[in-house]
């Protein structure tokens, strides 16, 4: 696997597409569970990221990543708009300088990325946020890597948070009603690895 900057562009051009596609899903789930806003938020912001980047000329796939970031950390609300900033961020720093990513490095800047949000939504692996689909995603990126694998992997990891009790941000208020609902930031999180998988599996 290796990225190089048109591959970051149609990765968040295939992301932007399942969101908006399922922002009344991701809307509906939010409703359950927290402020209803989760579909809203991350449609518009994806939107304004493939306005951003789409006819850009980047040097380098950190330069791409970075304007992601910045464009997430300003135009999505809620709490998913630092978190996806924060992870696209610390993807971006990790990854400078480099004009192609490998896998090896790709995997670097996810366990950056995964600290990053960690830190900054005061949350683990099993407290039902989109930690719990980032974490096992990242052990894809071994070197008999393919996509199919880390479509599936981020699948099995979304599903898994309908069983888990929500310890964190607005869904922990519920308790145990929180149970048998899909945490909204898993989903999208879903989305960006098929469409990572997508990408990755169309540039073979």
């Amino acid at each position: 696997m290796e990225l190089h900057v048109q591959d970051v562009i149609t990765w968040m051009n295939k992301t932007n597409e399942r969101l908006q596609s399922n922002k009344e899903y991701l809307t509906s789930l939010d409703q359950a569970v927290g402020d209803g806003d989760h579909g809203i938020n991350m449609a518009r912001g994806f939107n304004e990221v493939v306005q951003k980047i789409d006819g850009a000329d980047y040097e380098t796939v950190s330069d791409a990543l970075k304007d992601v970031a910045m464009t997430l950390m300003s135009k999505v609300g809620g709490a998913a708009g630092p978190l996806y900033g924060t992870a696209f961020l610390k993807l971006s720093t990790s990854l400078k300088g480099k004009d192609s990513v490998d896998q090896e490095s790709f995997k670097s800047g996810l366990e950056e990325a995964l600290a990053g949000m960690k830190q900054r939504g005061k949350s683990d692996e099993g407290e039902k946020t989109l930690v719990d689909v980032w974490s096992p995603v990242i052990e894809t990126f071994t070197n008999s890597f393919n996509p199919e694998d880390l479509v599936q992997t981020a699948q099995t990891a979304m599903e898994k948070t309908k069983d888990m009790k929500a310890t964190k941000g607005r869904a922990s208020y519920l308790g145990d009603r929180s149970i048998g609902h899909l945490d909204p930031g898993s989903v999208s999180s879903f989305y960006l690895f098929e469409s990572l998988a997508e990408t990755v599996k169309g540039g073979e």
